[in-house]
C-alpha cells in the first residue's frame, strides 16, 4: 500500500476502535465507515439499515476477467463489526468510550483492511464487480444470516474473508484445508416447577434434581464415545471424520439464596460444538429428551430455545488456493493448522451458497489471546490483509 493510505487505515481502526459497539448495534461504526468511504473513495455505498457494502463495477473491455471474457463473475469480501462486551482495561489513546464494551476480537482491524482494500480499488483494474460486505453482528452469529442473500441477489462467485489470529508468527497465513472452524449452538433449558417453603419442601416442586441430572448426562450425552451406546438414544456420530462433540456448561440459575425458600424455578445454559451441524443438532436432541424424561418424572415444566447459531466453516479447494498463491506471490509464509481452530464463524453462512474461503493472519507467537482484556488488534497486519485481498481481484 501506500505509506498514505496504510495511515489513513490505522486512523481508522483506531477510530472504530474507540466507538466500539455490541452486534446488531453498530450504528455508530457503520456512520464512521461509510464517511471515510465517501471522503476516500469513489466507490458505490449501499445502505441495508443494520449493515452495508460497497461495490465496484468492472471496466467494460477490461483485459482481466474472474471467469469469462464475457460474463466475469463478481468478487465478494466480508468484514464484520462488532464489539465484545469486556471492559477496556489496558492504556491506549483511542481507548473504547463505551464503559463495558471494547474490540477484543480485531473486528476494528477486519473493517479498516476492507476499506483499505477500497482504497486500493481506486488505483486498481478490475476484470469483475467486487463487493465489500461490512457486516454486523458476526459474534452471535446473526450477522451472515442478514447479508448472505447479497451473494445470491448479485450472483457473487466467490467470497473470501480473513481473521486475526494469535499463537503464529506475525504477518504469516494461517489456512486449513475443508473444515476449518465448527458449528456450534447455545441452548438454554428452563425447568418449572413450584416454589415452597425451605421448611417444606414436599409442597413444592424444586427443579435441582433434575437440572443437576441434566446437567451430568448432558456431558455424558455430548461424549464422542456416546456414538456406541446406542441404549441411551440411538445417537450416532455423522461420520466417522466428524469427531468432536463438546458440552459447554455456560451458566446455572437456581434460585437466590434465601434460606427459607425452596425455588420452582432453574435454568442450565450450554454451548454445543460439533465438526457438523448434523451432530450438533444430534447431540442437542438426545440433551433434550433427557431433560424432557428428567422434567417428567417430577413433574416440571421444561421449555428451551437455541441462540448465536453457527454452521460449520469449510473452506473450498479452489478458492483456498487461490489464496494460497496469492500468499506465495507476496511472499508471505503459509502455515497450515493441523487442528480446527474451535471458535466458531458465521462466515459458514456465505460458504453454503457460494464457493470461498477464510485465512487467518497470525498476530504473533506470544501475542494476547482473542477475547481476552489483554488483547488490541495488530496493526502492523493491516497492510498484509490489504495486500492480500487485492491479490485475489482478477
Amino acid at each position: 500500500m501506500r505509506s498514505d493510505n496504510l495511515d489513513k487505515i490505522i486512523q481508522l481502526r483506531h477510530t472504530l476502535h474507540q466507538c466500539a459497539e455490541l452486534s446488531m448495534s453498530e450504528a455508530e461504526t457503520m456512520r464512521t465507515l461509510i464517511g471515510f468511504l465517501r471522503e476516500h473513495t469513489s466507490l458505490q455505498i449501499h445502505d441495508r439499515g443494520s449493515w452495508f457494502y460497497a461495490v465496484k463495477n468492472r471496466q467494460k473491455g477490461s483485459s482481466k476477467a474472474a471467469f469469462s471474457a464475457d460474463t466475469p463473475a463478481p468478487i465478494a469480501f466480508r468484514a464484520d463489526m462488532d464489539a465484545l462486551p469486556i471492559p477496556e482495561t489496558i492504556d491506549l489513546p483511542y481507548a473504547s468510550a463505551h464503559t463495558g464494551v471494547s474490540h477484543k476480537c480485531g473486528h476494528d482491524g477486519h473493517s479498516a483492511v476492507l476499506c483499505g482494500l477500497a482504497l486500493e480499488l481506486e488505483e486498481i483494474e478490475t476484470g469483475m464487480d467486487v463487493y465489500l460486505i461490512f457486516q454486523p453482528g458476526e459474534e452471535t452469529g446473526q450477522g451472515a444470516l442478514a447479508c448472505r442473500n447479497l451473494v445470491l441477489e448479485k450472483g457473487i462467485g466467490e467470497i473470501y474473508a480473513f481473521h486475526n489470529l494469535g499463537g503464529y508468527p506475525e504477518g504469516s497465513i494461517v489456512y486449513r484445508e475443508g473444515l476449518t472452524q465448527p458449528a456450534s449452538e447455545g441452548l438454554r433449558i428452563r425447568l418449572t416447577g413450584a416454589t415452597s417453603h425451605a421448611s417444606a419442601p414436599e409442597k413444592g416442586r424444586n427443579p435441582a434434581a433434575a437440572l443437576a441430572r441434566v446437567v451430568l448426562a448432558a456431558q455424558e450425552l455430548s461424549s464422542p464415545k456416546f456414538k456406541n451406546r446406542a441404549a441411551h438414544s440411538g445417537s450416532v456420530l455423522t461420520s466417522p471424520a466428524e469427531k468432536m462433540r463438546l458440552c459447554t456448561i455456560t451458566g446455572i440459575d437456581l434460585g437466590s439464596g434465601d434460606f427459607g425458600i425452596s425455588p420452582g424455578v432453574g435454568e442450565v445454559c450450554m454451548t454445543l460444538r460439533a465438526e457438523a451441524e448434523a451432530d450438533m443438532k444430534d447431540m442437542e436432541a438426545s440433551i433434550l429428551r433427557f431433560a424432557k424424561s428428567a422434567a417428567l418424572a417430577e413433574g416440571l415444566e421444561i421449555r428451551h430455545s437455541i441462540h448465536d447459531y453457527f454452521p460449520e466453516t469449510r473452506n473450498h479447494e479452489v478458492c483456498l488456493q487461490k489464496v494460497l498463491s496469492a500468499a506465495g506471490k507476496l511472499g508471505l509464509e503459509p502455515i497450515a493448522m493441523a487442528e480446527l481452530w474451535r471458535a466458531s464463524e458465521d462466515f459458514g453462512h456465505y460458504l453454503k451458497v457460494c464457493p470461498g474461503a477464510i485465512f487467518y493472519i497470525g498476530n504473533g507467537e506470544g501475542y494476547p489471546a482473542l477475547h481476552t482484556v489483554e488483547y488490541d488488534f495488530n496493526d502492523r497486519i493491516l497492510e498484509k490483509a490489504v495486500d492480500l485481498f487485492a491479490a485475489l481481484i482478477g
